[in-house]
């Protein structure tokens, strides 16, 4: 049985595939501000913990639109990857910045599951690497489509996650108060109800001031 390890800041790439209107038109698997609020809650962990991080998009000015400018705005100085393929692995470019980062595990969120990340994701295993899909950053055209997308990357080795369990997953000791606050901030801003908890302990029980509301 094949034993993968923890996640850290400094073993794993964050890639984010094809968040575009077009893409995310026709997501049926998951409710799509949801899935925004996931994806953009999970651009934050990587940016927090500075993770190496992929953006790629499809047939931008032809089809598919920009990317979520919500997600272009936390990594302002990156341009994403321009592809004509739906397979993110048969682009050269993208390839040679998965390579050029040399980290092997790679966790990521695409749009659609059932082939924005399915494909990728077999062909970097067959590859050497190890994939991580964030399954609730992700969406399909149907909840069937997603269900069977994700059992497809499992059962070829990927790693199902959720954006949250990353996030922790990076910080794993409430002690590395470096980056503590901006952890808090993220939970706060886009884990629902855990957040609002978040926030009650630091006003009712901490006796500190109320968050302003930021995004």
């Amino acid at each position: 049985m094949t034993i993968h390890s923890l996640l850290t800041p400094e073993n794993s790439t964050v890639i984010f595939i094809d968040q575009q209107p077009q893409m995310t038109f026709g997501v049926a698997s998951i409710d799509r501000q949801l899935l925004i609020n996931n994806t953009i809650g999970l651009a934050k962990a990587a940016k927090v913990f500075n993770v190496p991080t992929i953006l790629t998009t499809v047939e931008t000015q032809d089809f598919s639109g920009y990317m979520w400018p919500q997600l272009l705005s936390i990594f302002p100085d990156q341009t994403p990857i321009e592809r004509t393929s739906m397979n993110s692995w048969e682009d050269s470019q993208f390839v040679a910045e998965v390579e050029r980062i040399g980290r092997k595990k790679l966790v990521i969120s695409a749009l659609w599951t059932e082939v924005c990340l399915a494909y990728p994701a077999i062909q970097a295993m067959e590859a050497g690497y190890e994939v991580y899909a964030v399954v609730d950053a992700c969406g399909g055209t149907s909840q069937v489509a997603h269900d069977m997308a994700i059992q497809r990357v499992v059962q070829a080795g990927a790693v199902p996650v959720t954006w949250q369990q990353v996030l922790l997953e990076y910080q794993r000791d409430w002690a590395r108060k470096e980056t503590y606050n901006a952890v808090m901030d993220i939970v706060k801003q886009h884990s629902g109800a855990y957040g609002s908890g978040v926030e009650y302990a630091y006003t009712m029980i901490h006796k500190k001031a109320p968050t302003m509301a930021h995004v």
